[in-house]
């Protein structure tokens, strides 16, 4: 979506915001090479965090020397690869785990595995970005949130009036439809929005 709109707008560069739900590491490397700069935040889906062991962010990776240090300090080194979902992903972990005096709040297992995807710098670079910049999700929330509302509130409390899909579609397409025409005329005015139509 953000090639479409980047070939449309014929922009040098575009940056893209969307939520959690639109993330995904393969659209990410490709709006990376494409010269698109992303803001997603990555979801917080990890099982360890929620039985109150260390996630995966709680593992410093040091890319100079390709380990991952873990929070009692230990390195955790690359060991196999593995290609899942399409995706190359190296797996790291240390052999001394059982020793380690934090084993309880890291894992359940005999050792913590780390799995890293081979393009997660791209992941990391956009991390750093949404870290750098926190009112990108908010200005995100206000822009594009308010859209939905008040299409929501327009169309009352039983939303669509018709069945099936086709016919769904369509009268959301109105919605929208009258939305834009609204909005436009708010910004350019009547006369301004015909004078655009026309050119």
């Amino acid at each position: 979506m953000a090639n479409q709109a980047h070939e449309e707008i014929s922009a040098e560069s575009l940056t893209v915001v969307a939520d959690r739900g639109y993330y995904k590491g393969l659209e990410i490397l490709a709006c990376e090479q494409a010269g698109i700069t992303t803001f997603v935040p990555k979801p917080l889906t990890s099982g360890s965090k929620a039985e109150g062991r260390f996630g995966k962010q709680d593992f410093i990776y040091l890319a100079a020397s390709d380990v991952y240090r873990c929070p009692a300090g230990q390195l955790l080194t690359r060991r196999h690869s593995s290609v899942e979902d399409g995706m190359l992903l190296h797996c790291y972990y240390f052999s001394g785990c059982q020793s380690c005096s934090m084993h309880k709040q890291c894992t359940t297992g005999k050792e913590r595995r780390v799995k890293r995807w081979e393009h997660e710098a791209v992941a990391d670079a956009m991390q750093v970005r949404l870290e750098n910049d926190p009112t990108m999700m908010r200005r995100r929330r206000q822009t594009v949130e308010h859209p939905f509302g008040t299409l929501k509130y327009w169309m009352g409390s039983t939303h669509f009036l018709t069945k099936t899909l086709p016919r769904v579609s369509t009268e959301m397409s109105l919605h929208v439809l009258a939305y834009n025409l609204k909005r436009m005329m708010s910004i350019f005015g009547i006369s301004g929005l015909l004078e655009a139509i026309r050119a």
